[in-house]
């Protein structure tokens, strides 16, 4: 064997076997679920934002002066 075939392979402590598996999986969908929820709260608080924006314009346009 050379020394680029052994290179090519991953160490073995990378590797998974049986049960580790599904800790990977399980990994993936907390990323997966942690990335939705901070989406959903930049998208609420970039309405909210926006509201409170549009609510300013509002009372500003109906002062009386």
């Amino acid at each position: 064997m050379s020394e680029g075939a052994e290179a090519a392979e991953p160490p073995a402590s990378t590797k998974r076997k049986g049960k580790d598996r599904g800790k990977d999986k399980d990994r993936e969908w907390q990323v997966e679920r942690g990335v939705v929820i901070r989406a959903g709260f930049y998208i609420f608080g970039t309405h909210l934002f926006a509201g409170f924006v549009w609510l300013l314009f509002y009372l500003g346009e109906h002062a009386h002066k």
